[in-house]
């Protein structure tokens, strides 16, 4: 049997290969609390579960991890469920492409966490999820017969873990993608609107960005957004419209960075009339994050906040849509807080695509109120006041707003759904009994 290193360390291609030759469609990690470890599904993959009970740090107990081979092209399909005490795990689907399966594992177990807190802070009754598809890399990700088989049996995948998580849009994904996996199955949100669906979210999701900000500038009793400089990482579905909630609030200029030629083109049509100055960069170019600015908004991946950067930063407050902004959430929210520099934690700001998605079944009404108070001054759980009552908790503690955050929506994310109870963690426990790992899918 593989060492633990061995099975970690693989590429995606050649761990599908490994699992291939061991028969292996299906498999998940499920953890025990009696025994307060995860298990495999499979023996010979008990040592990856092994080692991210003892060594990993992005593992805090999550529910289950399911995972699947697709019918064709080698893309390895998977649904990370951390916290279902509040409902379903919900999240988004990402696809993406890794250089080894540690980082793959712990992307999406570091992301369904993210989306437990994000949930419970938005007062939203669903639990944190992540699904992820690994692109074969031997491939073109943008052939539409590719995408289409992927997603739909992407769908299939969700459909036979009955409802413990609820799948939706993520990077990666479209809106055609997303009309695929609801072809087959119920367990989706984002779909289209064509379809009933909320569509894209990304434009509520950049408005909630801009919320947090005006909160951490009145925080600091810097006036308002007009007239400051902001700098933005990404000019993506997000930074895109957030660039014009700017605008509109009269910031002074943008500054945005980008590694996308179309993107970078595409934006400076749109606000050829703005004080914008967007540039190309190469990958790995973070050029962007020492500009002189009052807002530093990372809008495009995470992790980019760390012990090399933030001692360049110049920004007196970073507010952006990106998740996981911060490489060590513990060491780096010190270090920003010891340069004095402000940080609202994305997954309180950037909650609108969730927040736009989540209850679609809800139906819809103009002026809906429920969508609307999370972008008001007034309501408890909006963005507003939830920033503000972070940023003035973790200033009264002599303490940083991300452990606040985190200690706010984990004991949030304790309660139990007052109509299903934790009906999540139910399902998962069928599917074990149920041999599911086993299913021909």
């Amino acid at each position: 049997m593989s060492k633990p290193s061995d099975l970690l360390t693989m590429k995606p291609s050649r761990f599908i290969d490994f699992l291939k030759a061991n028969s292996i469609n299906r498999f998940y990690f499920i953890y025990d609390e009696e025994n307060s470890k995860l298990v495999a599904s499979h023996q010979v993959l008990q040592s990856i579960a092994d080692t991210i009970t003892n060594n990993s740090p992005d593992f805090t107990k999550h529910e289950g991890m399911f995972f699947q081979l697709s019918d064709e092209y080698d893309v390895l399909m998977s649904a990370f469920v951390h916290k279902t005490n509040r409902g379903q795990a919900a999240g988004g689907l990402r696809f993406w492409q890794y250089q080894n399966m540690d980082d793959f594992f712990a992307d999406g177990m570091r992301l369904a966490q993210g989306m437990t807190r994000k949930n419970a802070l938005a007062n939203l009754w669903w639990g944190g999820g992540k699904g992820i598809m690994i692109h074969n890399q031997d491939l073109d990700k943008n052939n539409p017969e590719y995408r289409k088989s992927i997603y739909r049996n992407y769908g299939r995948f969700i459909s036979s873990l009955n409802g413990c998580y609820v799948t939706a849009e993520d990077v990666g994904t479209c809106e055609a993608d997303m009309a695929n996996i609801f072809s087959q199955t119920r367990f989706t949100t984002c779909i289209p609107s064509s379809f009933g669906g909320s569509g894209n979210p990304s434009a509520a999701t950049a408005l909630g960005v801009v919320c947090g900000m005006e909160a951490a500038i009145n925080f600091l009793n810097l006036g308002t957004l007009k007239d400051k400089t902001i700098a933005i990482q990404g000019m993506g579905n997000v930074a895109e419209p957030m660039m014009g909630y700017l605008f509109e609030r009269g910031v002074k200029q943008i500054i945005a960075a980008d590694i996308n030629p179309e993107l970078v083109k595409k934006v400076q049509n749109k606000y050829s009339n703005q004080n914008l100055h967007a540039r190309l960069v190469e990958i790995g170019d973070n050029s962007i994050l020492i500009e002189d600015c009052d807002i530093l908004a990372p809008c495009a991946t995470g992790a980019i906040i760390n012990q090399h950067t933030i001692p360049k930063i110049q920004a007196k407050i970073i507010c952006g849509a990106a998740n996981n902004q911060l490489l060590s959430s513990e060491s780096d929210s010190l270090l920003l807080k010891e340069q004095g520099i402000t940080y609202v934690p994305d997954f309180l700001v950037n909650r609108m695509g969730i927040v736009n998605c989540a209850d679609e079944q809800a139906g819809y009404v103009q002026n809906d109120s429920f969508f609307e108070r999370h972008m008001q001054k007034d309501y408890e759980f909006s963005i507003y006041q939830t920033t503000l009552r972070v940023l003035k908790q973790s200033s009264l503690n002599n303490s940083t707003p991300a452990s606040i955050a985190i200690q706010l929506s984990d004991e949030l994310a304790e309660q139990i759904n007052p109509i299903y109870g934790h009906r999540g963690i139910e399902i998962i426990r069928s599917l074990k009994e149920s041999h599911w790992h086993s299913e021909l899918p």
